[in-house]
Order: C-alpha cells, then structure tokens, then sequence
C-alpha cells in the first residue's frame, strides 16, 4: 500500500509513499525553530522533488508490514515492484496462507488477485477508502500518491531543524473540484527532499491520520526513509509500521510486469 503521496505512498510505498501522531518527526533531537538561512524553495517544486524522490523512475523493494491493534498484531512481508508514479504491483510472499494476494495500480485503477479463488477483481470507486488487507493505509492511499502534486496548492508554513537540516512544513489544500478524499494535508519536507512526515485532514480540517518516518538509513544507494508509520489519530493503540528490507532503484522492468496476466502469476 495514489503512501498518500502515500504507499506510495506503500506502498508507493511502496508504494507509497511511518506515524507517531506529534507534531514533528519520531526520530528527531529536540527541533529548533528557526528562519530557513536561504531563501525558501518554491512549495510546488518542494513537494514534487519529495515525491520523485521516494520512487525514483523504476524500483524494485521488499519490505515488513506490521498491522498493530490492541488485542492482536499480523505481520507479513511484501514484495513490489514500481515504475514512475503511475505503476506499481506487490505480492504477499508471507504468511503462507497469504502467499500470492497481488494487487497492481496502473494510473488511479486498482485490480487485486487472490490466488485461493483465481480472481481478478478491479476495484470500483465505492472500495477505494476501505482498507488494504487491514492495515491503516486505504486503497485510495495507494491509488492516489502523486495526487499530492497536481490537485492541491501548497503554501510553506513553517520551517524547522531535523538533525541539522532545514524541514519545511507545506499545508496542502485541495484545488477547486479536485477529485479527492482529504480537506488538507500538512507535509514535512528536509532540504535533502526527505519526507518526513505527511498528515492527513478531513473537510473540517480535523486530524484523521499521519505518515511518519521513524528511521532514514542508506538504502538503494542514497539515505532513505526506512521505516514508516501510520496512525489514526483517534486509535493511539492501532497503527500499521512499514520496514524495508530491500531496495534497489534504476532496475529494469518489462512492460508486461504491469499487466493482469503478471497479476495471476506472483514474482515471488
């Protein structure tokens, strides 16, 4: 699980785009504010470089979901594949009883597979907000990850140190008749184009959920954010983390990866 610029964004991060519900990073030393020591960056630009950053133009990652509730917690491991913001496939490769649940996102469409049933299903715009297979993040987290850049305006708001380097707060408001499901979002972005933090607001600007990364590690050659949380902000005990155990970017990818034939037939 287009990680919110989302899971990508999974899932985005894979997609996809971690969580602690204050108001900076999990992994920070106590923030600093202070004015930015240049002049501030253009938000547009801001945003996109954060997005580009995270996917690359092809990426290939394996990585640890843990679905976190109060009375119970289920982890499996998720193997994906990325093309751009517009395509992306993902396996379960375990559980067992698990083994080969795909789901591929071409553009903002969405088809999971599961293998017991040798189905296909596209789903319709009616399934979009439910979750993917329990976790915090939504289809539509996933479907949505660069909706981020051109249907909403962005305005920095603030500026911060995180580990010696100038974060810019960005508030994101939807365009006029744009398409999508938050009334806002609030986006920490470091220099370096790291996002830190992504949170989510309804139509009355109510905190619904935030994506926050807890560790940034050299991965896929550059540092990374490693591990991500999601949490709802009314369920301090629920949460879903994402830890990546691989990545590589710059691999080479079929276009028949991106296909339901690919769907039915697990790279595992």
């Amino acid at each position: 699980m287009k990680p919110t610029f989302a899971i990508a964004i999974l899932l985005s991060a894979l997609l996809l785009i971690g969580a602690g519900m204050g108001h900076g990073p999990a992994t920070a030393a106590k923030n600093e504010t202070q004015p930015p020591l240049r002049p501030q960056p253009d938000p547009q630009v801001l945003v996109r470089g954060a997005v580009d950053y995270l996917r690359g133009e092809t990426s290939r990652a394996e990585v640890k979901m843990t679905i976190h509730r109060p009375d119970w917690e289920r982890t499996m491991t998720i193997k994906a594949w990325t093309r751009g913001q517009e395509d992306s496939i993902f396996w379960i490769a375990d559980p067992a009883k698990d083994r080969g649940n795909g789901t591929l996102k071409k553009s903002d469409e969405m088809w999971m597979f599961n293998p017991k049933i040798n189905r296909v299903i596209k789903l319709p715009p009616s399934m979009m907000s439910q979750s993917w297979q329990g976790s915090d993040f939504s289809n539509n987290d996933l479907a949505k990850s660069d909706d981020i850049i051109d249907q909403y305006t962005h305005e920095i708001i603030g500026t911060e140190i995180h580990e010696g380097k100038t974060v810019y707060t960005v508030r994101s408001l939807p365009k006029p008749g744009a398409p999508v499901v938050w009334g806002m979002q609030e986006l920490q972005i470091r220099e370096d184009r790291i996002l830190i933090r992504q949170a989510f607001f309804d139509e009355a600007k109510e905190l619904v959920k935030a994506l926050t990364i807890e560790r940034i590690e050299v991965l896929g050659g550059k540092p990374y954010p490693v591990k991500w949380r999601m949490q709802r902000a009314d369920a301090e005990g629920e949460y879903t983390v994402l830890d990546y155990r691989s990545l590589e970017f710059g691999v080479s990818i079929s276009d028949r990866m991106f296909t339901i034939s690919s769907l039915k037939n697990p790279r595992l």
